[in-house]
């Protein structure tokens, strides 16, 4: 699945460019945590009994699962407490369940088309799980199959340092950008989770991304060309924070290119505005309130970048298109995959505030 068609030990406590302090949860607007609580309801009212999300006719129910999955951990449930505890959990069985003996997180015997989008989100989703088990046999088990699928990761990466759809092996070295993040969040979710995960597997990851990057600043869909995009670009960004790469050269880069080519999200639209809004809130929310002037200090403050900027437009223009059931819509912009994957998407950057999980924290 290409971007024209996009369904699609712990990270440092301190910023290296400050400490920037996070706004708390119970500080948010009333409206905007019933809002978050309502998407949260509904998310868990549509788990199939056996503990899988799916979108729109049955499709990608490994991705549904890992997206979903992280969106209730983000409300602060684990596999042991919290309202949605049960449904993490049957989230997580289903998961390693489908896992194959190669590793690819998948319930279909056969490899199918475009596996290694569901197999990295999900792989993200058990990673951030993983630190909560206790039960000392799940937990071997659990590392088992994260042990596997990064290991099944670490294959099916290109000689150029990127994933493509499938894996490299399945696809002739085909590799692209949209996947190639996937993959790498995922691994360092595992990594800050104790996994092992070879360094050189993220650092090829990232470098990738480095050679995709073009004159204008930009991501493109691939190392060959295809264009710059604002989408792989955000989600470049958030892929070098998880990194710890926080004030290097290239992040000011691709900063740059997104404060052009990105207004906020209750303005103009643009395509795969889910995806886009997804991987730019990550990148916003690790700025705060001073992150940009430490980046840019020659910036005038009226053209920073701010969370509280950006949370009001998002969060003003998220509320307004909440359905009155607490999920996002199927259909438009946000959410041509389904409500599942729309909700989730939106219940991620609605919760960033919360701060429950190292991999997104300031």
């Amino acid at each position: 699945m290409n971007c024209k068609c996009l369904w699609p030990v712990v990270v440092a406590c301190l910023f290296s460019l400050g400490a920037w302090q996070a706004v708390r949860a119970e500080d948010l607007p009333q409206r905007y945590q019933d809002a978050a609580n309502k998407g949260l309801a509904w998310l868990a009212k549509t788990q199939l009994r056996d503990g899988h999300w799916e979108a729109s006719g049955g499709a990608y129910p490994v991705a549904m699962t890992g997206m979903s999955g992280v969106a209730l951990l983000m409300e602060g449930s684990t596999l042991r407490e919290g309202k949605y505890a049960d449904n993490v959990r049957r989230a997580t069985d289903w998961l390693m369940n489908v896992t194959q003996r190669n590793g690819l997180i998948s319930p279909l015997n056969g490899m199918g088309r475009g596996y290694m989008h569901d197999h990295g989100y999900a792989l993200l989703f058990l990673g951030l799980v993983y630190g909560d088990e206790e039960d000392n046999d799940r937990r071997r088990h659990l590392q088992d199959v994260l042990t596997r699928a990064v290991d099944f990761t670490g294959k099916a990466q290109t000689p150029r340092g990127g994933w493509g759809y499938v894996s490299s092996a399945d696809n002739g070295g085909f590799d692209e950008g949209s996947v190639t993040v996937t993959q790498v969040q995922a691994l360092r979710a595992c990594r800050n989770a104790g996994i092992v995960v070879p360094k050189d597997i993220i650092d090829k990851g990232l470098k990738y991304l480095k050679d995709c990057t073009g004159a204008g600043g930009g991501v493109t869909y691939t190392i060959s060309g295809g264009g710059e995009r604002p989408a792989l670009t955000a989600a470049a960004i958030a892929c070098a924070f998880n990194a710890g790469e926080y004030d290097s050269p290239l992040v000011k880069r691709w900063f740059k290119y997104c404060h052009s080519n990105l207004g906020s999200l209750g303005g103009g639209r643009m395509g795969h505005d889910e995806y886009t809004q997804y991987y730019w809130a990550q990148s916003v929310y690790m700025l705060g309130e001073e992150g940009w002037g430490k980046l840019f200090p020659e910036s005038g403050r009226g053209d920073a970048v701010t969370w509280s900027k950006y949370r009001k437009g998002t969060f003003d223009f998220l509320c307004s298109q909440q359905s009155g059931d607490g999920s996002w819509s199927g259909s438009g912009s946000w959410g041509g995959i389904g409500p599942v994957y729309a909700t989730a998407m939106a219940l991620t950057i609605m919760q960033l505030d919360k701060a429950t999980l190292p991999l997104y924290q300031r």
